[in-house]
């Protein structure tokens, strides 16, 4: 027996081969500081990014991502693409990719393991005029990955994959964000955070947004409505709505989301942001996620409320490759949203159709893009798969397994490895026949 540390030479190189292959950069932080026109439609100032190398290799660049180029892509000539970056400080721009969603930015010299850096950059946005997360409807704008954020790179590589509109292809480390948003006073603006407003220029004001730990910033803007509670477990829910929404709709995911957040937050950990907003419009395509702040097609029955802040927790606290994983996030969230509901599962599974052989719910985004009519699985199966689990599990090694699960990689990245592996912990059952009839591999 070797004396000494108690490290084995085995561990001691896997530590190595983990520590190089850190997801980087991280600990960022991103200053903000953007002011809009007349009806919120063009936003334009400055967004200075500070970031750490938690990789032992030196780091030479980092790519931002620019994910509201994704529809539009380059553009045209008389029309160029929605997210315009200029007047970088701190590295040298190389040139936009991946349909000009990705800028190279080399930094002036490599940054050693724990080093901190920063760039700087003029940043220009311009509200797209289709109905989507990130677009408009009527007068109500939409800033749904608007702003530009740093690509992660880890044991793959670079994360630059294409842009999807079918799901997401969205990839980030939890991060701090301190954003100021000057707008006419007549726009209400939620934003992802804690926000406050002050007064600003003439007929102006600042919206000013502190978000610590979250993967990404959104905002709206328009003549909201707005009504705000505080929950019975003291997170405050901000309403914001379009005049025409149905009041029912909104008086029910008001309801609901107060409901889900303290649920949620019983069954995963306690939601540490201390505010959701919730954005609803009456035409908006069902709903989307982003830290703190939910976008909500709504009608007199409701919307997806619950489902969207199950995301809070799936994708937002316990992270993953939105891209490569999608079933990590959609189809744990739609878990949690039958599970809220009280949704039948018992044989769902025998009613799930698969489209060839190869296919698993653990598929990225790329084989979903290639099957878009299958794509509905994530949402139907995954959360049949986990109800399943359910019962080989046990209901309370269930709830057990789940928690300490978002215990573990709080505020981190999760994979489906580790979800596989932090389930057979919880039982003496050999769970290899599960996952393999599930498809989770």
């Amino acid at each position: 027996m070797a004396v000494g540390s108690g490290v084995s030479g085995a561990d001691a190189a896997a530590g190595r081969k983990a520590s190089r292959a850190a997801a980087t950069p991280d600990r960022a932080r991103y200053d903000v500081a953007l002011r809009s026109d007349a009806d919120g439609s063009h936003w334009t100032g400055r967004e200075r990014v500070s970031f750490r190398n938690a990789s032992d290799r030196p780091l030479r660049e980092v790519y931002l991502r620019l994910w509201g180029n994704g529809e539009d892509r380059c553009g045209t000539p008389d029309a160029p693409s929605p997210v315009v970056v200029s007047g970088v400080a701190g590295g040298t721009p190389r040139g936009l990719s991946v349909g000009c969603t990705a800028l190279r930015i080399a930094l002036p010299k490599p940054l050693a393991r724990g080093e901190r850096a920063s760039v700087a950059f003029d940043v220009s946005v311009t509200v797209p005029g289709r109905n989507a997360r990130f677009g408009r409807e009527g007068a109500f704008r939409f800033l749904g990955n608007a702003l530009p954020v740093l690509a992660v790179h880890d044991a793959k590589g670079w994360h630059l994959d294409p842009y999807v509109a079918l799901g997401e292809s969205f990839y980030a480390l939890a991060s701090d964000f301190r954003v100021r948003l000057d707008h006419p006073s007549a726009l209400k603006v939620p934003a992802t955070g804690r926000t406050r407003t002050l007064p600003g220029g003439p007929g102006r004001t600042l919206t000013v947004s502190v978000a610590n730990r979250v993967r990404d910033f959104a905002w709206a803007a328009g003549p909201f409505r707005t009504a705000t509670q505080t929950t019975r477990g003291g997170v405050r829910v901000k309403s914001y709505w379009a005049p025409d929404t149905p009041a029912a709709g909104v008086r029910l995911t008001r309801t609901e989301a107060a409901a889900a957040i303290d649920r949620f937050g019983g069954e995963f950990g306690r939601y540490p942001y201390g505010e959701i907003d919730l954005v609803m419009t009456s035409q908006f395509g069902g709903g989307m996620e982003y830290p703190g702040l939910v976008l909500l097609g709504t009608t007199e029955e409701g919307n997806a409320v619950v489902h969207e802040v199950a995301h809070q927790w799936w994708y937002g606290i316990v992270g993953n490759d939105e891209y490569g994983s999608p079933w990590l996030d959609e189809s744990f969230a739609q878990y949690a949203n039958a599970r809220f509901y009280g949704w039948e599962t018992r044989d769902c599974w025998s009613e799930v159709s698969w489209p060839d052989d190869d296919a698993a719910l653990t598929a990225s985004m790329a084989y979903w893009s290639r099957h878009r009519g299958e794509y509905h699985l994530v949402y139907t199966a995954g959360p049949c798969a986990l109800a399943d689990l359910e019962r080989t599990l046990g209901a309370d090694t269930m709830a057990r397994l789940l928690k300490k699960y978002a215990h573990d990689h709080w505020y981190g990245v999760s994979t489906t490895a580790d979800f596989k592996k932090a389930a057979q912990s919880m039982t003496d059952k050999d769970l290899r026949p599960f996952w393999k009839t599930h498809r989770i591999r």
